[in-house]
């Protein structure tokens, strides 16, 4: 074991710093919390998308205050947002638009001639 200076023999390392508080804080900006649920579907895992819109859900006021805005009773809205959730289309839009999100597709060949891409991306 290396001692550091200034460190006493025996002492403990640090513990870590939680990431969550700071991801809550992070998702708060709406830019971060799109930029985050679309990082998740491009991974396509659909256990990740309920945790993330979960996560995005109690950065915006919390499970409570966004199941009030979509129209949702709070257990429903933590059941549709469970790691077994499967939630209807109109659930997932209700809750999108209640953490100020909406579904969007885009093209996802990149095949395409770059004039294309350019237009299609703007």
């Amino acid at each position: 074991m290396t001692i550091r200076k200034g460190q006493k023999r025996g002492a403990k390392a640090p513990a870590s710093v939680p990431h969550r508080p700071k991801l809550l804080a992070w998702l708060k900006d709406p830019r971060n919390a799109v930029a985050y649920v679309e990082a998740v579907l491009d991974e396509g895992d659909s256990k990740g998308l309920m945790q993330a819109l979960r996560n995005v859900a109690e950065a915006q006021g919390g499970i409570a205050a966004v199941a009030e805005r979509a129209g949702l009773s709070r257990e429903t809205l933590y059941r549709t947002l469970s790691k077994s959730g499967n939630p209807q289309f109109m659930s997932l839009t209700r809750i999108l638009g209640a953490t100020g999100l909406r579904l969007s597709v885009t093209h996802a060949r990149t095949d395409l001639p770059r004039s294309l891409r350019a237009s299609r991306a703007a």
